[in-house]
């Protein structure tokens, strides 16, 4: 495996792990619960019931008709309270956005390049297969999709307006499939990231993780990358005054630790430009701090694995998509 190969991979495994890991604690957003439910999250483990910061019971969805049917035998644990937004998945298991990000994987290993209209489909027969995976929440992106779906509106044309760092999931993989090649990555990501998700914002974000990503996997360095195309949203000062202060502090009372791009996105730079040669430091801070710490940890992770950093061998045992990731 050259440097380049390993790089690929390990971009990966970062960002597959700063997904399972944060996976317990999703959407914690009182530290004290999540430290009292958990302990520090070092390790992947699995999610328990009640999930005392759960916000579930206040979403809902119903399937206008079988095309939008996509909470399956889930729904019924929608408007409970206490219920864990992950309850099934098992230690080292990937939330959904992740699991349909390694179906995308598998399918450029199948055709190489990128096909919006074969992802579609391939998205289209995850969604509404029943027990194609068993994750409780389906985010909001999904159900609008699906509601237009449904409506009889072409896949094509289903993708909605989105601000959310969710929207950044899939772009690891396809930056560093495509990695050899900037412009046609930036193509490709643009095409795959309207599927579902439209705005200034997301696709902003989206093309300067990108250049980030090819430019770290092609031996730039972390922090110059991050530096040189992340300005528009947090500058070199910016950064280093926050390293000196505590990470709760940074990701708490600076920016939100919710999910809005605006604050997000920054948050997962600075803690990759903070963390930059330490890929389990990164991971377990970000994890603990809670939050939508499963969509920052993707972008943590593929970040400084694409940087070279190494990868627990604990992690990578446990990781159970360890063996889908080759790349």
């Amino acid at each position: 495996m050259n440097d380049l190969q390993l790089k690929k991979q390990n971009c990966l495994f970062g960002a597959f792990l700063g997904d399972a890991l944060s996976m317990p604690v999703h959407w914690y957003y009182d530290r004290v619960a999540l430290a009292r439910d958990y302990g520090r999250v070092v390790n992947l483990v699995a999610p328990k019931n009640p999930h005392s910061d759960s916000i579930l019971w206040r979403s809902s969805y119903a399937a206008l008709n079988p095309k939008g049917e996509i909470l399956h035998d889930q729904a019924k644990y929608w408007g409970q309270r206490g219920i864990h937004y992950h309850q099934f998945l098992q230690a080292g298991e990937n939330t959904l956005n992740m699991q349909l990000a390694l179906a995308l994987l598998a399918m450029l290993r199948e055709g190489k390049d990128y096909d919006r209209a074969t992802y579609l489909q391939l998205y289209i027969d995850f969604m509404t297969t029943p027990d194609r995976h068993h994750d409780t929440y389906v985010e909001e992106y999904h159900r609008n999709f699906f509601t237009k779906f449904a409506r009889g509106k072409k896949p094509e044309h289903c993708g909605g307006e989105d601000i959310h760092i969710g929207g950044l999931a899939h772009v690891p993989i396809l930056a560093a499939w495509f990695a050899e090649d900037e412009t046609h990555a930036l193509e490709v990501v643009q095409d795959h990231v309207r599927t579902t998700h439209h705005g200034e914002l997301v696709e902003t974000a989206a093309r300067d993780v990108t250049k980030m990503l090819v430019a770290i996997l092609n031996g730039g360095g972390l922090r110059e990358s991050i530096e040189k195309f992340g300005n528009g949203w947090v500058g070199r000062r910016q950064l280093e005054a926050w390293a000196a202060r505590p990470d709760e502090e940074v990701v708490g009372a600076i920016l939100s630790p919710a999910c809005y791009l605006k604050d997000a996105f920054p948050a997962s730079l600075f803690l990759a430009w903070k963390y930059f040669n330490n890929l389990e430091s990164a991971l377990i801070a970000n994890a603990n701090l809670g939050g939508d710490n499963c969509h920052r940890g993707i972008v943590v992770g593929a970040l400084v694995g694409a940087g070279g950093a190494a990868v627990p061998e604990r992690w990578r045992e446990t990781l159970r998509c360890r063996d889908h990731l080759a790349c």
